[in-house]
């Protein structure tokens, strides 16, 4: 029991980063919704509100059930995968990237299935990025640290869990 309580205690940082986007959102949403951008800081960074049909970079626009699907899926692989990760200090890492990943697209897949939309609102001006939201901050940051302990902190046997699809044996 208290190995489940190792996996699950730390699944609770999901509810509060989840609950921290959709109240980025809410703000965005009854701050900025048809108002003029808010500079945060001049031609760098703004707030801007948009109603993204799309996923990232505005693909898939309009595909709401594609995309709460794969989201959904994405998220359920993500948690198998999490609750099959071996236990230990070394794999701290790799649980809070994917803590991060299932917070990110849970935040984004709520406001599909609510709005029909993502509410997206924070604005890199100098490189005219496209206007993103905290839970993609999450998935970014997630995707990030993913790809360099994948490549540079485990060796392959210890990413076995990961990339295989078969279940433990137990003795």
């Amino acid at each position: 029991m208290k190995t489940v309580w190792k996996k699950i205690y730390p699944l609770l940082s999901v509810p509060l980063l989840t609950a921290f986007d959709q109240i980025t959102k809410s703000l965005a949403q009854s701050r900025l919704k048809g108002q003029a951008d808010y500079p945060l800081l001049d031609d760098i960074l703004e707030f801007s509100y948009l109603e993204n049909t799309g996923a990232a970079f505005s693909s898939f626009m309009g595909k709401q059930g594609f995309l709460i699907t794969l989201t959904s899926l994405v998220m359920l692989f993500l948690l198998f995968k999490y609750f099959r990760m071996p236990e230990g200090k070394r794999y701290l890492p790799m649980q809070i990237s994917l803590l991060l990943l299932i917070s990110g697209g849970t935040g984004n897949l709520i406001d599909r299935i609510a709005n029909g939309y993502v509410v997206d609102f924070i604005y890199f001006v100098p490189i005219n990025f496209p206007k993103f939201n905290v839970a993609d901050c999450y998935v970014t940051v997630g995707m990030f640290l993913l790809f360099i302990l994948c490549f540079f902190y485990y060796k392959e046997e210890e990413l076995d869990f990961f990339f295989s699809l078969r279940l433990r044996k137990h003795p």
